[in-house]
């Protein structure tokens, strides 16, 4: 599996592990040390978080189990996402969900992640949904105080629009690095709206959550969805893919822009498939077979 360079201090691996649902899976930190470790084992080094995941435990989970084995920080990537304030019992005095991405609130979280991922610096960070009220003045800021004192190196965005990030950007000295998607074959929007277009003119890498559709392309609830499963069936014994999992990845990293799927799963069988999938190649045929397939009409 090859490595993607983002900037001179962030290599990634095509493949991310996304950490959201760790309390879910309700590991000993052991396990969750031996994950990591198998993870790393089979060149999966980046790890996904953002401070709410499991109400805002995910991190201080990970980071219970990186202190078990520390000299593994030199050998993993983290990035996680700020900017999204939850209804919780941890924070009671929040009553409605919303965004807040002004430098006080980016800076307070950092230091948060910093303190339960039980790190000195985050290698990635990004601001986890477009803010109505975001200043990019104070985002820049924020970002600039962050990088002078080594605890992010680098900085993007995520599910923003490229007039978002451009906003972003003309405030900010330093080049935004990624932007993370919701990209699959059951979700095109990134692929119509121009965004995957943008991101490669910039070449800003495009990192895609939900990459297998959150389920709905292994039951279809609708014809287009039985449709887009049956051609990726199709494909995978044209060629010779175990399931279809492999199909989905090859068509996500056969798109110019770069695209690092950010894998979810709690089974490390399934990374191994992710991985097996760096190395197989869809024809343009095929591509659009299942483009089609998943929009329900023939291209133009």
């Amino acid at each position: 599996m090859k490595r993607i360079k983002l900037s001179k201090t962030l290599t990634l691996p095509e493949i991310v592990h996304g950490m959201w649902r760790l309390i879910d899976w309700k590991w000993s930190f052991n396990e969750t040390l031996e994950f990591i470790e198998s993870a790393v084992n089979i060149g999966i080094t980046a790890f996904d978080h953002a401070d709410i995941y499991g109400n805002y435990e995910c991190e201080k989970e990970f980071g219970k189990a990186m202190s078990m084995k520390p000299e593994l920080r030199n050998k993993i990537q983290l990035i996680t996402k700020c900017g999204i304030k939850l209804v919780s019992d941890k924070y009671p005095e929040c009553r409605t969900g919303h965004y807040d991405t002004s430098k006080k609130h980016i800076i307070s979280s950092v230091e948060k992640s910093l303190i339960n991922l039980k790190t000195d610096y985050i290698d990635l960070l990004l601001i986890h949904r477009p803010d109505h009220l975001m200043n990019p003045d104070e985002i820049a800021d924020a970002f600039s105080h962050l990088l002078k004192q080594g605890k992010v190196l680098n900085f993007g965005v995520s599910n923003f629009l490229p007039s978002q990030l451009q906003l972003i950007q003309s405030r900010f000295s330093e080049k935004l690095v990624a932007n993370q998607l919701e990209i699959s074959p059951a979700h095109l929007e990134h692929l119509n709206n121009g965004n995957l277009n943008f991101l490669l003119k910039e070449n800003i890498i495009p990192m895609a959550w939900s990459p297998l559709g959150g389920g709905s392309i292994f039951t279809p609830r609708t014809e287009n969805a039985g449709n887009l499963k049956r051609k990726l069936e199709e494909i995978a014994l044209q060629l010779n893919a175990e399931n279809i999992d492999t199909v989905i990845y090859s068509w996500l990293f056969a798109h110019p822009s770069g695209i690092i799927p950010v894998v979810g799963s709690g089974k490390i069988e399934r990374l191994k498939t992710a991985v097996e999938a760096t190395d197989v190649k869809l024809n343009r045929q095929q591509w659009y077979e299942i483009l089609i397939a998943s929009q329900g009409h023939p291209v133009p």
